[in-house]
C-alpha cells in the first residue's frame, strides 16, 4: 500500500483506505446549500449539498455533485429545471428536513411552487432557478451542471458549514 506522508508526528493515512478518506473530508468546512426539483412524475424531490460550485459567471453556471442512488436522482434529467437554495443558521431547518426519509422532506408550509413548479424554500438565503445542462457520470456518482436562469435573495444571514458531521455557523464551535 502507498501511503501519504506528511510532517513528522502526522499519522500517515494510506491512499487506498476509504475510511481515511472519509475522515480527511470530514474535516474540510463546505458550505450548505440545498437543491430541489420535480421528478419525472412531477414529485417534489430534494437533498443537501456541500459541493456546489460557481463554474462560470458568464453565461451563470454552477455545478454540485451528488450519488446516483440518491432517492432525488430521478429528477436529474438534461433539460429539467433545479433550485439551488444557500443556506444559512436561520434557514438551518431546511437541510434538517431534506435529511429526512423523502417522505418527509416536502409535508408542510416551509415552500412553494416558483417557476415550473419547482419546489421554492422559503426563509433561504438566495435561491437559484436554473436547467441541467449536463450530467457527467463518475462510478455511482455524477456531476450536474445547470445554467441559472432567474432567482432572488433573503434575508442577510451568515453562512451555514457542514463539518464533522454537525452544522456551523462561521466563528462558532458547536
Amino acid at each position: 500500500m502507498d501511503e501519504i506522508t506528511g510532517p513528522q508526528g502526522e499519522e500517515s493515512l494510506g491512499i487506498d483506505d476509504v475510511e481515511a478518506f472519509k475522515q480527511a473530508f470530514r474535516r474540510h468546512a463546505a458550505g450548505v446549500a440545498a437543491v430541489t426539483a420535480l421528478d419525472p412524475g412531477g414529485k417534489p424531490v430534494g437533498f443537501t449539498a456541500t459541493s456546489l460550485a460557481s463554474l462560470a459567471a458568464s453565461p451563470p453556471m454552477a455545478t454540485f455533485n451528488m450519488a446516483r442512488t440518491s432517492s432525488s436522482w430521478s429528477a436529474m434529467t438534461v433539460g429539467n429545471h433545479v433550485a439551488i437554495h444557500m443556506l444559512g443558521p436561520g434557514s438551518r431547518h431546511h437541510a434538517e428536513r431534506l435529511a429526512a426519509t423523502q417522505e418527509k422532506r416536502f409535508v408542510g408550509d416551509h415552500w412553494s411552487a416558483g417557476p415550473f413548479g419547482v419546489p421554492i424554500l422559503s426563509g433561504v438565503t438566495a435561491w437559484m432557478l436554473g436547467t441541467i445542462l449536463e450530467i457527467h457520470p463518475v462510478h455511482n456518482n455524477a456531476v450536474v451542471v445547470v445554467q441559472i436562469a432567474s432567482g432572488g435573495l433573503g434575508a442577510e444571514d451568515d453562512a451555514l458549514l457542514y463539518h464533522e458531521r454537525r452544522y456551523f455557523r462561521p466563528g462558532t464551535t458547536a
